[in-house]
């Protein structure tokens, strides 16, 4: 089922939390930096440390610019929403079209109207009311498909918001763990394991989305 309450909040939670991350990750340096003055912090092990947060920030990065750019396509389940209304209206119509030109419905009183045009009009009539069905199917299928595309979209977009939250705190930890200066390599350790888990939950999500949406024109 699409929610589009629910949908529009699960877009607002991960706008704002690509803002916070992006904030969160420009803390790690700084973190880093910092502890790094203390007289029994030897330069290379100062150094060691500002390298790490250096590649920690840009493996959050990389995943923040993906998370953004699978955003893009965040108003697409809103229209599906939309237009599977609009696709059932035309099923509706359509099928009020059938309905109206069975022969039931167009057969006159013979004794006013009889021969061959009467047979003719209601056999093209007839053709007619078949299409008309066809056509009422049709759209109700296609009303089927939006829904489920739009339905999709929103669970994907769920599991997102999940992986965007795990990163933000795994980003708030790092930045304590290079605050120490001691446990620097355990906050690089700590975003580096949510990057990796997250990047196969988000290759996971995007291709079963993909095949979903490549499965539904089908017959």
């Amino acid at each position: 089922m699409f929610s589009q309450a629910q949908y529009e909040a699960v877009i607002r939670e991960l706008e704002n939390g690509t803002t916070t991350l992006e904030a969160k990750l420009a803390e790690v340096g700084p973190a880093a930096h910092s502890p790094t003055n203390h007289w029994w912090i030897t330069p290379p092990a100062a150094e060691a440390i500002n390298w790490i947060a250096k590649e920690t920030v840009e493996v959050g990065t990389s995943i923040l610019r993906w998370i953004r750019d699978l955003l893009k396509g965040a108003t697409a389940p809103i229209w599906m929403f939309i237009d599977s209304y609009r696709w059932m209206d035309i099923k509706g119509k359509a099928n009020g079209v059938s309905t109206d030109l069975t022969t039931q419905s167009l057969i006159v009183d013979d004794t006013h109207w009889s021969g061959t045009a009467r047979d003719a009009y209601l056999a093209a009539a007839g053709a007619q009311s078949t299409s008309a069905a066809r056509i009422g199917s049709i759209a109700g299928n296609t009303t089927g498909y939006l829904l489920g595309c739009a339905a999709a979209g929103l669970g994907f977009y769920i599991v997102l918001a999940g992986v965007l939250a795990k990163l933000i705190a795994a980003t708030v930890a790092a930045i304590a763990a290079f605050g120490s200066a001691v446990f620097s390599w355990a906050g690089a350790a700590i975003v580096l394991e949510e990057a990796s888990v997250n990047t196969g939950i988000i290759v996971t999500a995007t291709s079963t989305l993909a095949l979903f949406l490549g499965a539904q024109p089908q017959p």
